[in-house]
């Protein structure tokens, strides 16, 4: 209760302080004519995406420069539905794997397989699904693109939280059990905060690579469907088809000036946000700033609006569900219970696995032969090779220049929209160029078309190692320069630890990233010329665009397998140390 003197000027006084704190300033004027802005733009996006789907024929995509603008809104709101999802299937899918070992004998192979099929594989099986879903209009369409865009982005961000679950530092895990917190405040108090910062930059990261992608989701040629949506991917593939390096260069614009718009509307301010969430015991020398965030903050309206929703979300996160303890007989026969459950879990999934793997012989010996395995097989292997290679080379490239803007949040802050804008960069860009170049040479195209590869590798090693760097304990770099330790005893004893888990995660989806770019950078075309390096992705391109599905599931059966056991035999070992040796406890 707040007890207010019976004086009319005191009255006034707190009167007008209470009104000067509630009042409308100039940050609430900008952050309201920034939201009505996005309503709007929003509200024109999702009624174009319900359009009849006879528009796609009577107005089709063209490279007319007044229609750009448009298409970059179209390409836009499917990149930020897709990301949505991605959020609320990591949150789920991502926890459960990190709660519960059943669930992560699943899920995890299950992840590990996923992120390996290629977004042309997703296509190949979703669009006539979505399409017969909503018969007649564009949303068809723009599902299926929405969902191939997803996973592009979703399996990074997965990987990224679940490996941050798994290193929770012991000693915070111990105190909020000794606070009696539940699983349901363990998670909004201490993990998801913890897991904030390398999910943030994770995001960026995803957000990028559906950019990547953009081109195969847009416009979309799988046998005879044939669904060509409004956008910027859309627009890219007609360029090239035409060889017209104008309209290329005015879509390569429209991107940069897009990733702009939303580095700094957006993930700018999510950064600053998300480093109250560091882990450390010291304040940092340096803060990432945002003016958005700053303007956020000041907006007096804004705010007091603002606090219903706040308590409303501060008591969600505070709400405690029953707790009751076992007695110490009961929890030994529930542990050999689990132990028995655990065991025939185990053989369920082994048994459906196997029922799946014959199924999917028995299908493809109907209609292909032993040379076709073959061939798969030796294009997997070169494939893989590439893959191995790309990595190795990203990883000594990108790890020490990751380190180095991890640590200065000032030119992080400046890097970072520059970062998104090459690892959005779509590699049908450059085929071109490099389809010119090797003509003109008489290059191999398996050898030298394999670079277009590092597109899809080294940004994921490069975001995960500024992730891992930003999250860097104050602390540890204060005790590390008082005891004078330099050069490669640093790396060694001090930096390489602390973002070993980052870069794990980083370059596990590498590993995925670089299969995925695999379909667009071994199969290259510049009008009617088309260069092939024979390989796992460009088998998979050419059975897609030809509607042949037993040599599409063949591919994506065999990339699988590679995938699955080069994790299985290399990260997922890595991953067991790092969550051992390697946690900041």
């Amino acid at each position: 209760m707040i007890f207010l003197p019976h004086n009319r000027n005191s009255l006034g006084e707190a009167a007008a302080l209470a009104r000067g704190r509630i009042a409308p300033n100039i940050y609430d004027t900008i952050a309201f004519a920034l939201l009505v802005a996005l309503l709007v733009l929003l509200a024109h996006g999702a009624a174009g995406m319900h359009a009849p789907s006879t528009l796609l024929t009577t107005s089709p995509v063209t490279l007319d420069l007044a229609k750009l603008p448009e298409y970059a809104l179209r390409t836009t709101l499917r990149m930020f539905a897709a990301i949505i999802f991605s959020l609320i299937f990591t949150f789920t899918v991502a926890t459960l794997a990190a709660k519960s070992r059943r669930a992560e004998m699943v899920i995890i192979p299950a992840l590990d397989i996923l992120q390996s099929v290629p977004v042309l594989g997703f296509l190949t099986f979703t669009v006539t699904f979505f399409m017969g879903l909503f018969p007649g209009s564009q949303l068809g369409a723009e599902c299926a693109a929405i969902f191939a865009i997803f996973t592009s982005q979703a399996w990074n961000m997965a990987f990224s939280f679940y490996q941050s679950l798994r290193t929770i530092p012991g000693d915070l895990d111990e105190v909020s059990r000794g606070f009696g917190l539940t699983a349901w405040q363990r998670f909004w108090r201490l993990e998801a905060p913890f897991a904030a910062p390398g999910l943030v930059w994770n995001t960026m990261m995803s957000m990028s690579g559906g950019w990547f992608f953009v081109v195969a989701s847009e416009a979309i040629t799988v046998g005879n469907t044939t669904a060509q949506l409004p956008g910027i991917g859309s627009w890219l593939a007609l360029a090239i088809d035409k060889q017209d390096f104008r309209a290329v260069a005015w879509a390569v614009l429209a991107m940069g000036m897009l990733i702009l718009l939303y580095d700094q509307l957006l993930f700018r301010p999510v950064v600053a946000w998300a480093d109250k969430f560091r882990f450390e015991q010291t304040a940092g020398q340096e803060k990432p700033r945002s003016w958005v965030y700053d303007i956020l903050r000041r907006a007096r309206l804004l705010h007091t609006v603002g606090l219903p929703i706040a308590w409303l979300w501060q008591r969600a996160m505070l709400f405690r569900l029953a707790k009751r303890a076992m007695p110490a007989a009961s929890t030994n026969a529930s542990r050999r219970l689990s132990r028995a459950l655990d065991i025939v879990w185990l053989g369920l999934v082994l048994l459906i696995a196997l029922w799946s793997a014959v199924e999917t012989v028995l299908y493809l010996r109907q209609t292909l032969g032993w040379n076709d395995v073959v061939e798969a097989f030796e294009g997997g292997l070169l494939t893989l090779l590439r893959v191995v290679v790309l990595i190795a080379v990203a990883s000594v490239i990108w790890v020490p220049i990751g380190v180095w803007i991890g640590l200065r949040p000032a030119v992080a802050e400046r890097v970072q929209p520059l970062a998104q804008f090459l690892a959005a960069f779509p590699a049908n860009v450059l085929f071109p160029f490099a389809v010119i170049a090797i003509v003109a040479t008489g290059a191999s195209p398996s050898i030298w078309l394999s670079p277009l590869m590092v597109l899809g590798t080294q940004w994921y090693i490069l975001f995960n190692v500024i992730a891992g760097a930003s999250a860097f304990p104050s602390d540890l770099k204060e005790a590390a320069r008082v005891f004078k330790i330099r050069s490669w005893s640093w790396w060694k004893n001090v930096m390489l630890p602390g973002i070993f888990p980052y870069y794990i995660t980083g370059a596990l989806t590498a590993s995925g990233g670089s299969w995925n770019a695999s379909i667009v950078a071994e199969l290259a075309s510049w009008g009617n010329t088309r260069l092939e390096a024979f390989g796992l992705g460009s088998y998979i391109a050419k059975a897609t665009e030809a509607g042949d599905f037993p040599r599409v599931i063949l591919g994506i059966a065999v990339m699988s397998l590679f995938v699955t056991l080069f994790n299985r035999t290399l990260w997922r070992p890595l991953y067991v140390f790092a969550e051992r040796r390697m946690r900041l406890d």
